[in-house]
């Protein structure tokens, strides 16, 4: 029996120094270790030896198996690195071969517009507030001064899921919500800028998604001269330090008195041109005081505090500042129109 083993082992080993793949070596260790193997049938004719030799052969046993398991385990360590080592010779990179360049994108200018009106009003101690754009009626009319059936509601042609639910018109909610979670406190200083939705025919000038900035201060002493040297510092480093601003009166529910602010055309200098027919001035935002119904729906007292709030097309600002023409390029993802961008 111990000679056998001994043979065994030879033949094992003899075979194994023979094997040149991984199919071979799994049917060596079948052949030698496995269930049915030969190292297992002398295994099962142990029973035929007298006590004495058992011990004796199960040992020899013991050390053939351990043998032949290191020797196919050094085996396949070294089949797999032969692999490896072949794998990486046929797949090695030419790192002579000149790179491939990939183009880098850059900022959408609406992003570029918002974050540098953001930038304007946090250094004038604004904060940057948000708020749903699937908005209440409360919110989107009623708390702005515009109850049901009131009549400037025509101005904006609105996107209702039901009675009572619509997408926002305007990021003016955005104000209503923040004067409410103050609770009654001042001062408030912020700007929403977000999506806003109008049922609007798609043309070069009108769209029925579009972004907005809007702007709330409410205060005690707030004054209508703090609106207009607010407004300006925006213009100025928007367009320009020799930039100069118009107020004219008009109408908004939600402010009294309001105005219509106007810069001096960019495109003339003031001089007078196609663009700003001949004015010399071009209407970039709407502004005004808050209205007092406004503030007590808010929850504060008009008697005690005041404020001012205003409102501007992101694309407006953008198409003025570019040159752009069309509102649609915003919206189309046309390569060519966002590379322009690379170097504003």
């Amino acid at each position: 029996m111990q000679e056998r083993l001994q043979q065994l082992k030879q033949a094992a080993l003899s075979r194994l120094s023979e094997v040149t793949d991984m199919q071979q070596l799994q049917e060596l260790r079948v052949k030698y270790l496995g269930k049915k193997g030969e190292l297992t049938e002398i295994l099962r004719g142990m029973g035929s030896l007298s006590a004495e030799e058992r011990p004796v052969v199960g040992q020899l046993v013991n050390e053939v198996r351990s043998a032949l398991e290191s020797a196919i385990a050094d085996k396949q360590a070294s089949l797999e690195q032969a692999a490896l080592e072949a794998r990486l010779a046929s797949e090695a990179l030419d790192v002579t071969l000149p790179g491939r360049p990939l183009p880098a994108g850059t900022m959408h200018p609406l992003a570029r517009i918002i974050e540098q009106t953001e930038d304007i009003f946090i250094g004038l101690g604004f904060e940057v507030a948000e708020g749903p754009e699937v908005e209440t009626d409360l919110f989107n009319f009623e708390m702005l001064n515009l109850p049901k059936n009131h009549p400037a509601r025509d101005m904006q042609d609105s996107f209702y899921i039901t009675e009572e639910i619509l997408l926002r018109t305007q990021t003016s909610p955005v104000q209503a919500r923040t004067m409410l979670d103050k609770g009654g406190k001042t001062p408030i200083k912020i700007i929403c800028p977000g999506k806003v939705y109008r049922r609007d025919d798609d043309d070069a000038t009108h769209s029925h998604q579009f972004m907005q900035i809007e702007g709330l201060v409410v205060d005690k002493g707030v004054r209508m001269s703090d609106l207009k040297g607010t407004l300006l510092t925006f213009a100025r480093q928007m367009f320009g330090e020799n930039q100069q601003i118009r107020l004219r009166p008009s109408f908004f529910p939600f402010t009294e008195p309001s105005v219509e602010v106007d810069i001096q055309c960019i495109f003339c200098g003031g001089k007078g041109c196609r663009t700003c027919k001949q004015t010399g001035w071009i209407e970039i935002l709407g502004a005004g005081m808050v209205h007092p119904r406004v503030l007590e729906m808010g929850g504060y007292d008009p008697k005690e505090v005041s404020g001012f709030a205003f409102g501007m097309g992101v694309e407006r600002i953008a198409m003025l500042k570019y040159g752009i023409e069309d509102i649609r390029h915003f919206y189309t993802n046309d390569v060519r129109f966002l590379r322009q961008f690379n170097r504003v």
